[in-house]
């Protein structure tokens, strides 16, 4: 009797301690601190550099659009740049309904130039929720804070696009624990163009390449895969899979030539091509091509210089199953 009085004691202590932990995590985080007051300097070469790095390198533009997934690679149609709406849901494994934010100034023109960099750096909304973390605001945190301001001041000139995006749902315990997810950035100098590893590990961070081309569990990269590809997005006719892209010779693309590499982006800004419309039940790919191809040769060739220097991984990856 003792004993079971002893165990009860000890249960009713941890349940205690689990539900002020509960409690406290619901009401007191995220705490990140409050937006910044900032004035984010919008001069044309500003504008111009934050164009290039939200389209064609950080991508947002891509997550925050409705993509057109009846063609490759989902191209954003014209004239909806940014405008949100995109669908992280249950069906490709995420845990709940989560929509990209519209960015256009119909969204974002009453939120101030700290509101903004706080959500992209920190992963704070403007009315203080967490943002769930497949918006990469972990890695933009690791950006030259300069690069952020710049995307930022182009973000202001988004022509507006009248479009209501509904609120996330989360599941429960992860509505919870995404309280833990944000944090306060950690920004880095963007390095110099010629010190090549290095300014294509910036460039990898701000791309995410990691974040896909990579196993996962529970929205984390799973640690020892990093760059082994594994990453599954699910389809209605199957499953995709991301590719190995370290320099493994047979598994990863070790028989690449620095610029095959870039080749294989830049096809998609030749003139001649255009988006291919899906057959039915075809696997898409869930890779931008299209974003990515506008980066210039130069930053193409700093991350293939970037993925040399990565530790290579014999994992062979099956990228379709269909159905």
């Amino acid at each position: 009797m003792k004993l079971l009085k002893a165990l009860t004691i000890v249960i009713g202590i941890i349940i205690l301690l689990g539900l002020i932990g509960g409690l406290y995590i619901h009401y007191a985080l995220p705490d990140v601190g409050d937006a910044p007051d900032i004035r984010v300097n919008g001069d044309s070469t500003s504008i111009e550099r934050g164009k290039y790095l939200a389209t064609h390198v950080a991508v947002c533009i891509d997550c925050h659009s409705l993509r057109d997934w009846s063609q490759f690679s989902g191209p954003v149609p014209a004239g909806r740049e940014g405008s949100g709406g995109e669908l992280f849901g249950r069906e490709a494994g995420f845990p709940g309904t989560i929509y990209s934010t519209n960015l256009t100034p119909y969204q974002l023109s009453s939120w101030t130039d700290g509101e903004i960099y706080r959500a992209i750096t920190s992963g704070i909304g403007k009315d203080g929720r967490a943002l769930f973390p497949v918006m990469g605001y972990h890695r933009f945190g690791q950006m030259d804070k300069v690069d952020v301001y710049n995307i930022i001041a182009y973000l202001r000139t988004l022509p507006s696009i009248k479009n209501d995006v509904p609120k996330p749902e989360l599941d429960f315990p992860v509505s919870l624990l995404n309280k833990l997810a944000p944090s306060p950035p950690e920004h880095q100098t963007r390095p110099p163009m010629n010190d090549t590893v290095r300014y294509g590990a910036y460039l990898v961070n701000a791309a995410g390449c990691v974040d896909c081309h990579s196993r996962q569990d529970k929205g984390r990269v799973i640690s020892g895969t990093e760059f082994g590809g594994g990453m599954e997005f699910c389809q209605p006719g199957g499953i995709i899979r991301a590719p190995n892209i370290t320099m493994h010779r047979e598994a990863g693309i070790g028989a690449w030539t620095q610029e095959l590499f870039v080749n294989r982006f830049k096809a998609y800004t030749d003139t001649a091509y255009h988006p291919k419309p899906l057959a039915k039940g075809e696997l898409n790919s869930p890779m931008p091509w299209t974003m990515y191809a506008g980066m210039s040769r130069e930053d193409l060739r700093a991350i293939y210089t970037y993925l040399k220097t990565v530790k290579t991984k014999a994992s062979s990856v099956q990228i379709r199953s269909y159905e």
